[in-house]
C-alpha cells in the first residue's frame, strides 16, 4: 500500500512539474508580444469610463488567440476559456483593470504616453498585458486542463463608483458563476520576479469627504464684522483628527486626510465660504459607518458653535477588501511552488483602496501583489507618480503565475 501511495505521489509530482514547465515555456515564448502589448497600452492610456480604444485593442489580441469575448459595462471585455481535459463544473475568474490616471508622464522612454495629462501610473497596463498573456497560455493549454476560466478586463477602477460594481450589476459573476477570483497589482516596493500575499483584511475602504463652511465675508482688517469661515474650517480640520486618534479602536487602522482647502478670498478679503476635501479610510465596515456620523456631527457642531453653518457630503467609495484566508494560503503555497520560496513574501495591510473589493463580497477572492522594482535600472518610483514604471520581467512572472494559480485552483 505504501509503495502504491508513493508511486501515485511521484506520478502526480511528475505531472505537476510538466505543467509548470509548459507554463514557464509558454510565458517565455509570449514575453516579446506581452512587452509589445504593455508598451502599446502605456503609450495610449485612457481615463476611467473612456477606455474605448483600449477595449478594442484587448479584443483584437483575444481574436488573434482565437478566444471568444463580449463587452460589458460599455468598455469592459469578458472572455471564457473551457479546458478540454475532462468535464468539470469548476469555474475561476481572473481580473485585470484597464484604465489610466490623470497624470502627465515625466518618463523619457520610447513608450511614453502620447495622450496629454493621461498616464498608466498605477500599472494597469502591466495587469492587462499580463492577463492577455495568461489568455494566450491558457488557450494553448486547453487540452491539458479541466474547468473554466473567466477573464475579466475591467474598466474604471480609479474612479468611484468603480467598474467592478458596474460589471457585477451586469452579471459578470454569473453564467457561469466563479467559485474563486484572483487579481494582481503592481508593487514598486517589491523587486521584479517576486510576489506578495496577505489573507484576511488587506485593503481599506475609501470615502470622499466634501465639507463647505458657510460664514460671512468681509474686510480682512475688520474680522469682527463677519464670520470667518477660514478660521472655522481650520478648527474643523484639526478637530476631526480626534476621530482617528481618540475615537477609533487602535487595532482597526483608520486614515483621515484632507488634501484640499479652498478659501477664495485675498490678503485683505475674508471669503463667504470655504470648501474642504479629504478622504477617510478604514479596515472595518462597522467603524466606517460610525465614523461617517461622527465626522458629520463634529463638523456641523463646530461650525454652529462659531456662528457659522456647515454642510458635509460623504461620498461612499469602495468597501474593505478581504482576501479569503484559505484561498490565499493555498495560493501562496502554489506561488512558492512555481516561483520558489525566496520570491514569495508576506504583505502588510495597505491603506489604499481597490474596487476589486466588490468581487471579494461575491466570491472567494485573492488579491496579491506583483513586484516591478529594479533599482539598477532606476525603476523605483511609487504608484500614482509621474515617473512610475515597471521592470518588464514582471510581465512573465505575472502571466505565468496567474496561469498556474488558475489551473491549480481548478484542481489540475
Amino acid at each position: 500500500m505504501r509503495q502504491l501511495v508513493e508511486k501515485l505521489a511521484a506520478a502526480y509530482q511528475k505531472g505537476n512539474n510538466m505543467l509548470k514547465d509548459k507554463i514557464r515555456q509558454l510565458a517565455r515564448e509570449l514575453q516579446p508580444s506581452t512587452i509589445a502589448n504593455r508598451r502599446h497600452l502605456h503609450t495610449y492610456p485612457e481615463l476611467s469610463y473612456k477606455e474605448y480604444n483600449t477595449a478594442k485593442f484587448i479584443e483584437a489580441q483575444l481574436d488573434a488567440y482565437g478566444i471568444r469575448h463580449e463587452r460589458m459595462a460599455d468598455t469592459g471585455v469578458v472572455a471564457l476559456l473551457k479546458g478540454e481535459k475532462a468535464d468539470s463544473n469548476a469555474v475561476i475568474a481572473l481580473r485585470a483593470d484597464i484604465d489610466a490616471l490623470p497624470i502627465q508622464e515625466l518618463n523619457e522612454v520610447g513608450y511614453k504616453s502620447v495622450n496629454p495629462g493621461v498616464m498608466h501610473a498605477c500599472g494597469h497596463d502591466v495587469h492587462t498585458s499580463s492577463l492577455l498573456a495568461t489568455a494566450g497560455i491558457l488557450q494553448q493549454l486547453k487540452p491539458d486542463f479541466s474547468g473554466t476560466v473567466k477573464l475579466i478586463f475591467q474598466p474604471a477602477e480609479e474612479l468611484i463608483p468603480g467598474g467592478a460594481s458596474m460589471m457585477i450589476k451586469e452579471g459578470v459573476l454569473q453564467n457561469p458563476k466563479p467559485d474563486h477570483i484572483f487579481g494582481q497589482h503592481t508593487m514598486p516596493e517589491l523587486a521584479a520576479g517576486k510576489v506578495g500575499f496577505r489573507g484576511g483584511r488587506y485593503m481599506a475602504s475609501n470615502d470622499e469627504i466634501f465639507i463647505t463652511v458657510h460664514g460671512k465675508g468681509g474686510h480682512g482688517a475688520m474680522p469682527y464684522l463677519g464670520i470667518d469661515p477660514v478660521v472655522i474650517g481650520c478648527h474643523i480640520i484639526t478637530a476631526l483628527q480626534q476621530i482617528v486618534s481618540r475615537r477609533a479602536n487602535p487595532l482597526l487602522p483608520s486614515v483621515l486626510s484632507f488634501g484640499k482647502m479652498i478659501a477664495n478670498g485675498a490678503t485683505n478679503v475674508i471669503p463667504d465660504e470655504v470648501k474642504i476635501e479629504g478622504t477617510f479610510r478604514s479596515l472595518d465596515e462597522g467603524w466606517r459607518k460610525a465614523a461617517h456620523e461622527k465626522i458629520r456631527k463634529m463638523a456641523e457642531s463646530i461650525a454652529e458653535g462659531m456662528e457659522a453653518r456647515c454642510t458635509v457630503d460623504i461620498q461612499q467609495g469602495y468597501p474593505v477588501l478581504i482576501n479569503d484566508e484559505v484561498l490565499t494560503t493555498v495560493a501562496k503555497q502554489h506561488a512558492i511552488d512555481f516561483l520558489g520560496v525566496e520570491n514569495v513574501v508576506d504583505l502588510d495591510i495597505w491603506m489604499a483602496a481597490e474596487d476589486f473589493a466588490y468581487y471579494s463580497q461575491s466570491a472567494e477572492a485573492c488579491f496579491y501583489r506583483l513586484g516591478v522594482r529594479n533599482e539598477a535600472r532606476g525603476i523605483v518610483s511609487g504608484l500614482h507618480t509621474a515617473t512610475f514604471d515597471a521592470d518588464e520581467v514582471s510581465l512573465e512572472t505575472g502571466a505565468g503565475l496567474m496561469t498556474y494559480l488558475a489551473l491549480k485552483t481548478l484542481g489540475n
